[in-house]
């Protein structure tokens, strides 16, 4: 059986680690915001919010620059299925699963620091 870390690490590498670093880069920048933005509830309820927008701003780029990379790798499947001429369906499939893990990676950044946003939203109003 196939460790959590490794498995999580090969999906990684096989999104391509520069976008996938970029994403994992506004991922840890929203949760340092969301984190700023918990702990500055109570004294300073101005910054709580702008942490709550800069969260907000840093997991839409994440998940923007998830489908862009995205669509760069349908770009570059196709353009591999053009040099071909006759595809083989195995390397289409792999050029699609490649090129879905990057928007996917972006959507799970996404999803999860819009939960946070809305707890701290509710716990500020």
């Amino acid at each position: 059986m196939m460790n959590l870390s490794v498995f999580l690490a090969n999906i990684f590498t096989e999104g391509g680690s520069v976008m996938m670093t970029l994403i994992l880069i506004c991922f840890l920048a929203s949760l340092f915001f969301l984190i700023r933005g918990f702990t500055t509830l109570k004294t300073n309820s101005l910054l709580s919010v702008k942490m709550r927008l800069m969260a907000a701003e840093s997991s839409l780029l994440g998940l923007v620059i998830g489908f862009f990379a995205s669509i760069l790798g349908l770009i570059s499947a196709f353009d591999t299925v053009e040099a071909m001429g006759n595809p083989n369906p195995e390397l289409f499939a792999a050029g699609l699963k490649i090129s879905l893990i990057t928007a996917t990676f972006g959507l799970l950044t996404f999803i999860l620091v819009r939960i946070g946003i809305l707890v701290l939203r509710g716990v500020q109003k």
